[in-house]
């Protein structure tokens, strides 16, 4: 057993607001004491005052005043699965180590507690099978973010988080007491991370524990609707669930209130005209700040993911994204890359770890370790079905950035086919919508494809 690669996943908080809680207590008292900003911040000077009246507010459910103490917290050497959960927090920044430029050859794994030396040994067997396959495909001239499909969910991840008190206490929540807890490595880290806070800011922690939710955030639908599973597989990779009825008179309409406060019967009056409809998206869509297009919003089902694009999914942080829990993956279901696909003897080799890692998870749950300790035996190119839904602002800065050719391939294709989709519904909107170099001008500079002109005749057309 590698003991380099043994647990000792670490998140450390390396910045806090410099003014700690006096901001979230002065926010406690501005309400409702005479005086301006600058005075009543200096009335809160009192380190055992604040931490009294920051428990006082936030008991009584005013949570937005610990919003103005803000954390930097660096998460060193955890797994990527816990990257995946900590992602999902919209109200939280992050930057993480790409795997598509950079090598994750030497980078290491988490091994979980799974009870027995020969289990772990096990498990430490296969994660170093998969990761000499994973040097070898790059050395063969696979693509590292293709090769990065062969990483395992035990992978070391490094990544840096800023977040505000009010969401990090949710997180924490969930790692505590919800839908993380179950999981030893994220329950250690929320322990970790939580003896910190409560040094730091007191009063934001105070009663933590007592204030622990009631309910999980977990929604149990148990073993209801079991009998409507079925086996049936699908082509499709993207599904339009819903998108806003008469979305191109709707994103009018608000733009004639917003910049014109027009009576409802001019508005209507306009709007009538379809040329005139036309004229307003074009202002609309040209704008550096397209307000309008917020009212209206689609929801997709996107089939198929890998665990590896999920991520780049995840990190449009202005979107509702909904990623099932990663116990639920199948891993007989994986995503085989152009690079891999033609050529046989590697092609053989990638299913090989697939069904490799296959067999190590049904190993150990044969040998009665729980799904939560086993989640990691899964490859990033494991594939979900997740739900993703954008107002219309949103989507034409995903599309500008996800249906570039300077996009990872795997989302490009998702993208595209989720604009073919809404040019079909409302084509007057989103025939306007493409990657940058089509909308306005190509941003890459140096970086650039250099087919700004193919790409506009191809969307053109799409």
């Amino acid at each position: 057993m590698n003991t380099d690669n043994y647990r000792g996943s670490v998140a450390k908080i390396i910045g806090i607001s410099s003014t700690g809680e006096k901001i979230p207590a002065a926010a406690g008292r501005i309400s409702t004491q005479e005086g301006n900003a600058f005075g009543i911040l200096e009335k809160s000077q009192d380190e055992e005052k604040n931490a009294k009246l920051i428990s006082k507010v936030t008991r009584s459910g005013h949570n937005s005043t610990i919003e103005h103490t803000v954390f930097n917290i660096a998460f060193n050497d955890v797994s990527v699965f816990v990257e995946q959960f900590m992602i999902e927090f919209r109200l939280a920044s992050f930057t993480v180590k790409s795997r598509r430029y950079v090598n994750f050859g030497d980078s290491g794994y988490y091994v979980p507690f799974l009870g027995k030396k020969e289990l772990e040994d096990k498990y430490c067997e296969t994660m170093d099978y998969l990761f000499d396959e994973y040097n070898a495909f790059i050395e063969s001239g696979v693509p590292k973010e293709d090769a990065r499909f062969l990483l395992p969910y035990c992978l070391r991840s490094n990544f840096f988080c800023t977040i505000n008190a009010r969401e990090l206490l949710l997180v924490l929540r969930s790692m505590l007491f919800g839908r993380g807890s179950a999981f030893r490595e994220l329950n250690d880290l929320g322990k970790q991370i939580y003896e910190q806070i409560e040094k730091l800011t007191p009063g934001i922690c105070t009663d933590f524990f007592k204030r622990k939710p009631e309910n999980s955030d977990k929604i149990a639908l148990g073993y209801m609707f079991n009998n409507y599973e079925e086996n049936e597989e699908t082509d499709e990779k993207v599904q339009l669930l819903s998108f806003t009825t008469d979305a191109e008179k709707t994103v009018a309409r608000s733009a004639l209130i917003w910049t014109k406060q027009y009576t409802p019967s001019a508005v209507e009056k306009i709007v009538v005209d379809e040329a005139n409809v036309d004229k307003i998206l074009d202002c609309v869509t040209s704008s550096s700040r397209p307000r309008p297009l917020e009212t209206i919003s689609c929801t997709f089902r996107l089939n198929g993911v890998s665990l590896s694009t999920i991520t780049h999914f995840a990190r449009h942080r202005m979107h509702s994204l909904m990623v099932p829990c990663l116990t639920l993956t199948n891993r007989q279901k994986y995503i085989i890359p152009e690079t891999v696909s033609a050529d046989k003897a590697l092609l053989d080799r990638y299913n090989a770890a697939f069904a490799k890692i296959n067999e190590l998870y049904n190993y150990l749950k044969n040998e009665g370790c729980s799904e939560d300790d086993i989640v990691y035996c899964q490859l990033s190119g494991n594939t979900l079905d997740i739900v993703s839904s954008m107002n219309g602002r949103e989507l034409m800065l995903f599309m500008k950035l996800r249906t570039c050719n300077r996009a990872q391939w795997e989302i490009r294709d998702y993208a595209v086919e989720m604009l073919r989709q809404l040019r079909a519904v409302s084509p007057a909107i989103f025939n306007k919508f493409g990657p940058s170099c089509y909308v306005s001008s190509c941003p890459e500079g140096a970086l650039s494809c250099g087919k700004a002109q193919e790409v506009k005749n191809n969307f053109k057309k799409l």
